[in-house]
């Protein structure tokens, strides 16, 4: 909830869905949770029929971005382990207008994904998550509440800098039912196109 005040200190509470533009908080439900997404698959899902016992890990992705393709192995490491520990995991991508699904397609294929790879044709989802970049991820609990945003990593250039694993220490926290240590990080990514 977002409690909202005028100059007249009159004040009322809001949930995050109702205040369009304002970004995703720490906290706030799963967004868009039962929007229709088509997948490689060929399968229409939602966000809520991913979802597993442990949560969802959304992340804004695509096919052809060069952090993308600097991110490829740290991306199947990370939905590898999301899987793992029943977290459902679902790669969006909002730059679908111009990738076209039969590429997408290819590109799942040719990574071996194990996970659901969906197209945001209206930007429906990246509007509502405020999302900005690829990759930028969106953990959420098994309550569906946003428990992490941001970066998989310290240095989406190059995973021979890593210092600290920002989404891989976000998911054992979760886990284990710690506060995490970090909940928002910045994104650095090639920027989402809006269509």
């Amino acid at each position: 909830m977002l409690k909202i005040c005028s100059q007249l200190f009159i004040c009322s509470w809001l949930t995050y869905a109702s205040v369009p533009g304002l970004p995703l908080e720490i906290g706030a439900p799963l967004p868009k949770a039962d929007l229709l997404l088509h997948d490689v698959s060929g399968k229409d899902i939602t966000l809520n029929q991913a979802k597993k016992s442990n949560g969802i890990l959304v992340m804004f992705s695509g096919n052809a971005c060069p952090y993308i393709e600097r991110n490829k192995a740290r991306t199947q490491e990370i939905c590898r382990y999301a899987l793992n520990n029943n977290i459902g995991v679902v790669l969006v991508n909002a730059n679908s207008g111009r990738e076209q699904f039969e590429a997408m397609k290819a590109y799942a294929a040719e990574q071996q994904y194990t996970w659901y790879y969906v197209a945001d044709n209206k930007g429906e989802l990246a509007d509502a998550f405020e999302a900005t970049h690829t990759p930028e991820c969106y953990l959420f609990n098994q309550n569906a509440k946003l428990v992490y945003k941001g970066a998989i990593d310290d240095n989406p250039g190059n995973a021979d800098a890593v210092k600290s694993r920002h989404l891989n220490n976000a998911i054992n926290d979760m886990l284990a039912n710690k506060p995490l240590k970090v909940n928002t990080t910045a994104t650095i990514g090639c920027n989402i196109k809006r269509f």
